[in-house]
């Protein structure tokens, strides 16, 4: 079983000092310089995605394609993309579903439509946990989960942990809640939240206890992974660390820290946490 930790070209943008100066194609050289296994690109626009795989062409890296569909009809788009740019190489599209029903019944045919898209290209889908979507809401989205069984989805703990503000120490309910995620994750987006914050700096000593809230989440959904997977497709954590206002600025308008050194710190702690996940299986 293998786990690829791909970095995403949104948490490229605007970084900090002279990272900041990085054409995408350095940005993707820096990304694969540093030991990512690929990267995740976002459609819409179009001209940045060509731009990044034709970067990351001559690696063969795999790539994920993010999408924001309001309509069933408009992932069409989004697949014949991914069609042109070689659909071996995308592990899979990540789709933010972007309409907002008040009723899990009203959600279906969005769910059903654009699964039956992606199961036609033979591309796998998964439907992201994100805020101001579908899937804004644990408690909609857990109910959603039980009302389509095939739905799989990119586990953004992030946006559950600020939409719900979990009080820390987090009650073993709420850890159930996110268990039952995980147990439909096929895919992890990093970043570390506090209840009020969506992105913190979490190599501020005072931010300790959210780091570890949050690598002992991803490592159960590695073991929840472990346990239901066939080991021929490999499970994907993409570290996305976005720039402001995701990441805290201070009154000067800098970051708080240097967010492409956080990421490569953050690609390794999972690393670590995947092959404790691994020893243990063993």
């Amino acid at each position: 079983m293998e786990l690829l930790v791909f970095q995403s070209m949104w948490a490229m943008e605007q970084l900090p000092g002279e990272h900041g100066q990085w054409s995408i194609e350095q940005q993707v050289h820096a990304i694969l310089d540093a030991g990512f296994d690929g990267v995740q690109i976002e459609i819409p626009p179009y001209e940045p995605a060509r731009e990044t795989l034709e970067a990351l062409a001559g690696s063969k890296r795999p790539w994920v394609m993010e999408a924001f569909p309001q309509t069933v009809d408009q992932l069409e788009s989004t697949i014949e993309a991914v069609l042109h740019f070689g659909a071996d190489r995308c592990h899979h599209i990540d789709i933010q579903p972007n309409v907002r029903p008040s009723t899990v019944l009203e959600c279906i045919p969005y769910v059903l439509g654009w699964q039956r898209l992606a199961d036609e290209a033979g591309i796998p889908l998964y439907f992201e946990t994100h805020r101001d979507r579908m899937t804004t809401d644990l408690l909609f989205t857990l109910q959603l989960l039980d009302a389509v069984p095939p739905i799989r989805v990119v586990a953004d703990l992030s946006h559950y942990l600020v939409g719900r503000e979990f009080p820390y120490p987090v009650s073993e309910g709420n850890h159930a809640l996110i268990h039952r995620v995980l147990d439909r994750a096929e895919a992890m987006h990093g970043r570390v939240a506090s209840r009020e914050q969506v992105q913190i700096p979490f190599q501020f000593p005072h931010h300790r206890q959210w780091l570890d809230l949050f690598l002992e989440w991803w490592e159960e959904g590695f073991r929840r992974w472990r346990s239901r997977a066939s080991g021929e497709y490999p499970m994907t954590f993409t570290v996305e660390l976005g720039p402001p206002p995701y990441a805290i600025t201070g009154a000067d308008g800098l970051e708080l820290s240097d967010r492409w050194v956080d990421a490569l710190v953050l690609k390794d702690l999972v690393r670590r946490r995947w092959d404790a996940t691994s020893r243990a299986a063993d």
